[in-house]
């Protein structure tokens, strides 16, 4: 996917991801009107819903902001060409929520909306996301895998030396 220039793109769309139902929030090109509503968390509602965009904006690119980088719906979004996805850090929303609700309140309707806003408003500093070659994703997932074992081996490690010093400290200076 390639970086599209803001003139490319016919809707704006804040995702906010949850195992059961995602919150969304549209907004067309031009446009002051936003549309919230929520999309169950099933293929068939995924794929129905791009499609219904697909075919309201012609096909023209569509810019969606979420919170992910993987996972389930960013693996459903990127088959589609036209759909541009830009991945925000948690902490970055959380801390933009904060700068505007003080009291810290939360719930998934606004930070579709919050998203959106910050796609609309700082797009510019947001990378799109860049598929990567199947062999570079399972090196990326082996690469995960051996980040795990070794900080398996380091807990273990770290356990047995802690319960040796207070059950057998002789063990540990011999060997």
């Amino acid at each position: 996917m390639k970086q599209e220039t803001p003139e490319e793109f016919a809707a704006f769309v804040g995702l906010d991801w949850a195992d059961v139902k995602h919150d969304v929030c549209l907004q067309a090109a031009g446009s002051e009107h936003r549309e919230h509503f929520s999309l169950e968390h099933t293929p068939e509602a995924i794929d129905a819903w791009v499609c219904s965009l697909r075919q309201r904006f012609e096909g023209k690119p569509i810019a969606i902001c979420l919170e992910l980088n993987k996972g389930p719906i960013v693996f459903a979004l990127r088959k589609y060409p036209f759909l541009v996805l830009f991945p925000v850090n948690p902490l970055t929303l959380a801390r933009y929520r904060e700068a505007f609700t003080p009291s810290r309140a939360k719930d998934d309707p606004t930070d579709a909306a919050l998203q959106l806003e910050l796609l609309r408003t700082h797009r510019d500093k947001l990378q799109p996301l860049t598929p990567q070659s199947p062999a570079m994703r399972a090196l990326e997932q082996l690469v995960e895998h051996r980040r795990r074992v070794v900080g398996d081996k380091v807990r273990l490690t770290n356990r047995l030396t802690s319960t040796l010093k207070n059950y057998f400290p002789h063990a540990l200076q011999w060997w």
